[in-house]
């Protein structure tokens, strides 16, 4: 009996520490994207069945792009740069709700879906979760984080040696085996995002995150409509 009852007791201790992040649905402090740059070109991934659970995601009603303000007028700097270099920006996420990250979650412990393997071709499953390809929160979901690549200002494609949510070492931004064209180009994106405030990450070319994110333990949950 004693022992059930420290079982109880340290239950209850914990639980708090595994909900301290804040949960919101409010969006007073997001803004989109096409209304502060008007000349990105988005292909919202999650919004369509080409992504690598196979299926549309929930939360995404509609193809379009939020971000915190704060990002927003950071993203804004970054579009400014690169298109005095002769490009602009094709975004494939940013604010993501929370229940389309507990739908990937969902996804990840169903044995029989296996979405679509070409964005995991070397990897089981089970990977994504000890890769940190995918977790129970994400960065997306406080509104300050942003995948995205570059494209030339007639539209035509920019080479960056692998694409979006491509889950391998080949989408890590020093993978060694690119050409010089397609490491100049990653680092053409990375260093107008990096002047502008935001940081990469070691597994993602095309993610970054405002430094200095406004809501850094709130994770929101609105729908993209």
């Amino acid at each position: 009996m004693k022992k059930l009852f420290l079982l109880l007791s340290l239950s209850l201790f914990l639980t708090p520490l595994a909900f301290s992040d804040t949960v919101s649905e409010d969006r007073s402090d997001f803004d989109k994207v096409y209304n502060v740059i008007d000349d990105a070109v988005y292909d919202i991934r999650y919004y369509s069945n080409y992504n690598f659970t196979g299926n549309k995601i929930n939360g995404y009603n509609a193809p379009v792009a939020y971000m915190t303000k704060e990002a927003l007028s950071a993203l804004s700097k970054a579009a400014e740069d690169l298109r005095s270099q002769g490009y602009r920006l094709l975004i494939w996420d940013t604010y993501r709700p929370q229940k389309a990250v507990d739908n990937f979650v969902t996804w990840i412990n169903n044995p029989k879906d296996d979405g679509i393997k070409a964005f995991y071709p070397k990897l089981k499953k089970s990977q994504l979760v000890k890769g940190n390809y995918i977790a129970e929160k994400s960065g997306h979901s406080r509104g300050s984080t942003i995948d995205l690549t570059i494209i030339k200002l007639d539209g035509s494609f920019v080479d960056m040696g692998g694409t979006f949510d491509l889950f391998s070492e080949v989408s890590h931004p020093n993978y060694k085996k690119l050409t010089k064209q397609q490491k100049k180009n990653r680092k053409i994106l990375a260093d107008a995002m990096t002047k502008a405030g935001f940081k990469g990450i070691d597994s993602e070319w095309w993610h970054f995150t405002l430094k200095n994110e406004p809501y850094p333990d709130t994770y929101f949950d609105f729908d993209v409509e």
